[in-house]
């Protein structure tokens, strides 16, 4: 049985991973840590990690970039392992995760979903089949209308997967609309659309004469990301220092 601290327990994605892990056999949930603690719960919340005294076997962040460097410091001193879900993270910050690593095993990827990491190798098999019979490639990222960066960091993911095949020949184009030109045959087009309550859709083209091959995954409720962290914490549990990834949870 995994024991798991739940950083950011109070949160959405918190509440979800709580209700994950109750119909969980191999994972249990010791303690919560969050600002909010007046939300019932059947394990403990504490206000900040400092003061958690559960015992835990890895802990699940949900957080917020603010909360980060403290939580870092905190699993080194305890020689905890870390799934890092939260985003924003800065450049410094992504520093420190990368130097953490080298003390305890940290686990952070671009989305926590399983389909996702499933995809991002899939585009490698194709990009090395396509690209160089002369496909265009071109990545379309649909969100709600509350998501505040673009095009989101999922889409750059995939494109970033699909331009590591080709040994990163490939720039990315944000936008057409300043510049009347061809498209060139070494670019990947990047699109972003915002609108309702769109969960999460993430679109892969690759486009031929006469044909087109299209990778498509979509997230009809966060529950996937909540699902992916679980199944991370549970891998992480008990390995080496190191940097970890989604594409190693599920054996890529």
């Amino acid at each position: 049985m995994v024991k798991i601290l739940l950083h950011g327990c109070s949160g959405k994605m918190g509440r979800m991973i709580t209700q994950i892990v109750k119909e969980d056999e191999n994972a249990v949930i010791t303690a919560g840590v969050d600002t909010y603690t007046e939300v019932v719960s059947d394990y403990p919340i504490f206000d900040s990690v400092e003061k958690c005294d559960a015992d835990v076997d890895v802990v699940i962040d949900f957080s917020n970039a603010g909360a980060v460097d403290k939580l870092l410091d905190w699993c080194v001193e305890k020689q905890l392992p870390v799934v890092l879900c939260t985003t924003g993270l800065s450049e410094a910050q992504l520093a420190k995760v990368g130097e953490v690593s080298g003390k305890i095993p940290v686990l952070k990827s671009a989305n926590m979903s399983l389909g996702i990491n499933l995809l991002l190798k899939l585009l490698q098999n194709a990009a090395k089949v396509l690209a160089p019979a002369g496909y265009d490639i071109e990545v379309l990222e649909r969100h709600h209308n509350q998501k505040v960066d673009a095009p989101s960091g999922t889409a750059l993911a995939l494109a970033d997967a699909v331009n590591e095949a080709m040994d990163n020949e490939y720039h990315y184009v944000f936008d057409r609309s300043q510049v009347r030109q061809k498209r060139e045959k070494k670019e990947i087009g990047v699109s972003a659309v915002r609108g309702g309550t769109i969960v999460g859709e993430h679109e892969v083209i690759f486009a031929g004469t006469d044909e087109v091959i299209e990778f498509k995954h979509t997230a009809y409720s966060r529950s996937v990301f909540a699902k992916g962290a679980v199944e991370a914490g549970k891998f992480l549990a008990g390995k080496a220092a190191g940097m970890y990834d989604m594409g190693d949870v599920i054996g890529l």
